[in-house]
């Protein structure tokens, strides 16, 4: 799993919307935290064994506190109901350092940030950097109801709340993206978050506006697909270092069998959703399944994600 690194406290836990959650954790007595930029996540530990990501949605400027907020969704694979459930305020967690797979672009000359539901965490930090670094930006946040948009009055009370338009699905017409979409240059960055359906939606809509591929940047926050092993097949992976070759069975990832063989690859999301365990490939094509590398990443095929991605070729040769 990820290395958790530091014991944190929890000081609050609000409720910010209907089945939306923040906690705000700060350094133990005798410690500090360290900072982190606006895109950052941290992996918390909820409780032994079971480790989620969650993104940090707080000004990055602020030095002494960390704010992550939760969707509780019962129907999950049971980190959201674990934490809103079982954490309470006074109690201690450990936690990893911030790492950044969704990070601004420091040369762009203007932004355009789309949020849908609680993909608002990234993106709001994203708000409060850009808003200080003087960028211009525009934000679309697209949720059900006012009642399920977190953080709607720290937005709405915040100096860029202008730059900002609430789009909720219970009293407005759809987000028009043919509309937002259709002013770009080279110099625009654009950054989406929230579900799949609403990134897949953004990203197709950007690609038919024009859109640089290399200018549009996605947070996924849950998998595309799971396993389907009446379409899998086993293949081989060759440790570089050695020539050893070990083989990995349609029921099992390649993490797997390389941690039953005593390699330390580090894991964290184990879905491909937040690039901690990306290894190199010298030889071979992999059968990317996950949701971080780039379209033109994943075409060099000289990396992968061996927690949830495969093998095309029968051999698979790794720099391990």
């Amino acid at each position: 799993m990820a290395q958790l690194k530091r014991t944190v406290k929890v000081s609050t836990k609000t409720v910010e919307a209907d089945d939306v959650t923040s906690f705000e954790f700060v350094a133990t007595e005798g410690s500090t935290l360290r900072p982190f930029s606006a895109g950052s996540h941290i992996d918390v530990e909820i409780k032994p064994g079971l480790i989620r990501q969650y993104s940090l949605c707080n000004d990055p400027r602020e030095k002494h506190r960390y704010l992550i907020a939760v969707l509780r969704e019962p129907k999950s694979r049971g980190g959201s109901v674990a934490i809103v459930d079982g954490i309470a305020v006074d109690d201690e967690v450990t936690i990893s350092e911030p790492r950044n797979h969704f990070a601004l672009e420091p040369t762009a000359r203007r932004v355009l940030l789309l949020a849908g539901g609680i993909g608002i965490t990234p993106i709001l930090s994203m708000a409060e950097a850009l808003a200080h670094d003087g960028t211009p930006f525009e934000m679309h946040y697209c949720a059900r109801s006012r009642n399920r948009a977190a953080f709607h009055d720290r937005i709405t009370s915040s100096n860029f709340a202008d730059s900002v338009r609430f789009h909720f699905d219970d009293k407005d017409a759809p987000i028009d993206l043919d509309r937002i979409l259709a002013v770009h240059e080279q110099s625009y960055h654009l950054y989406v978050c929230g579900p799949n359906s609403f990134i897949d939606a953004v990203i197709a809509k950007a690609k038919a506006a024009g859109w640089a591929a290399g200018n549009v940047h996605k947070e996924f926050f849950t998998p595309s697909e799971d396993l389907d092993l009446d379409r899998e097949r086993s293949f081989e992976i060759e440790i570089c270092s050695t020539g050893e070759r070990l083989k990995v069975e349609k029921d099992k990832s390649v993490a797997e069998v390389l941690g039953a063989h005593g390699f330390d690859i580090p894991l964290s999301c184990e879905q491909g959703i937040c690039g901690t365990c990306i290894t190199r490939v010298i030889k071979g094509t992999p059968d990317h399944r996950d949701m971080i590398l780039t379209d033109d990443e994943k075409a060099k095929n000289d990396q992968f994600a061996p927690c949830c991605s495969r093998s095309i070729s029968d051999v698979l040769v790794l720099d391990l």
